[in-house]
């Protein structure tokens, strides 16, 4: 048996061990009082970037047990990479944003890290990424905001033009960037948030945001998205932070789907990437298509899923979704996944083609 088939049957068959080392948050572990691992405090004690070194595996297939096909629901597999790294804060990835071309990049890591570097294509196929550099996330006082207790768990991103928000899941703050003045090493500045974001829970808060931008409802709104902070009904909180219309609203809950992040395409289709965990069938990945027109203060939105998947495929813990668009046309969206630092559990970046 493979290597890579070892692992799967491990995985398969072993969920309840998976989780419990692994996927604590997904099997719905209390909350903890921990900080970050001892890796991020050493390698994020500095103020300074530093050049990472990250090697790169090919993933021809993604589903191994058909080689032949390619075609998942509404998405074409086009490539995907397993990440792997000497430098002991890479991991946790939660959050990823491409530039227009697909290629530069801006990643966060949920140990209050940045990461910033391009991928590296052949035609249409990811081999490798360049120029890979690490940095901590800046308080206002130019300090790493992993200081300040609790203050690491960086789980959601989103980006409008200059101006960068990341959320934090664990104090349920959102943090304000403007990249026009040093980059990754701009200073963070607390963001004005609805009272109800601090009652959120403390490790299914805050977990994914979209800026909506000029020519589309809700312009200049900050749209961020509760991991399972459930309403009265059940179904999953989001709120409306700034822009035209104010307020909060909730996502339909099914199959007891949690929201890991999202995306906004320029048609005004906005997708959420979802994932479960459930002791016997381990992780299932899902991507849902919400009309962005569809959302209001106090609506509850539902849209059709366009893709799932789960260990049958090449998936893991996905946490981070972003779309580009080609010279051709062509709806690119990018996954990535956030593997807790765990040896069971691999950091994959994985790219489809939406088709219609």
């Amino acid at each position: 048996m493979s290597k890579q088939s070892s692992r799967r049957s491990f995985l398969g068959h072993a969920a309840a061990g998976f989780s419990t080392l692994a996927l604590s948050r997904l099997a719905q572990a209390q909350p903890t009082t921990e900080p970050p691992p001892r890796a991020a405090q050493i390698e994020h004690a500095v103020t300074e970037a530093v050049s990472v070194e990250v090697n790169a595996r090919p993933i021809p297939n993604f589903e191994p047990r058909d080689r032949s096909r390619v075609r998942f629901g509404q998405l074409q597999y086009r490539s995907g990479l397993v990440l792997t790294s000497p430098y002991r804060g890479f991991g946790g990835l939660s959050g990823i944003r491409l530039d227009a071309k697909g290629e530069r990049f801006l990643a966060i890591s949920d140990q209050g890290g940045w990461f910033t570097g391009s991928i590296r294509y052949s035609g249409d196929t990811m081999i490798g990424l360049d120029g890979v550099e690490a940095s901590p996330m800046l308080n206002s006082e130019g300090r790493p905001i992993t200081e300040k207790r609790f203050w690491y768990d960086t789980e959601s991103l989103a980006r409008d033009g200059n101006v960068v928000y990341v959320g934090l899941e664990r104090v349920n703050q959102i943090l304000r960037f403007d990249f026009a003045k040093g980059g990754t090493r701009a200073r963070g500045e607390v963001l004005p948030a609805p009272p109800a974001v601090r009652k959120l829970p403390s490790n299914k808060g805050l977990e994914a945001m979209v800026v909506v931008p000029k020519g589309q409802p809700l312009a200049g709104t900050l749209i961020a998205f509760s991991e399972r902070g459930l309403d009265a009904d059940g179904n999953l909180v989001a709120f409306l932070i700034g822009g035209p219309s104010p307020g909060q609203f909730s996502v339909r809950r099914t199959e007891k789907f949690d929201i890991s992040d999202a995306v906004l395409l320029p048609s005004g289709e906005l997708l959420i990437l979802e994932r479960k965990f459930s002791w016997f069938t381990g992780i299932n990945i899902r991507i849902r298509s919400i009309p962005l027109k569809s959302i209001a203060p106090n609506a509850q939105v539902d849209g059709p899923a366009l893709f799932a998947a789960d260990l049958g495929h090449e998936v893991d813990n996905m946490e981070g979704i972003d779309a580009h668009v080609t010279p051709e046309g062509e709806t690119v969206l990018t996954l990535v996944s956030d593997d807790n630092f765990s040896m069971l559990q691999r950091t994959l970046l994985l790219q489809f083609t939406l088709v219609e």
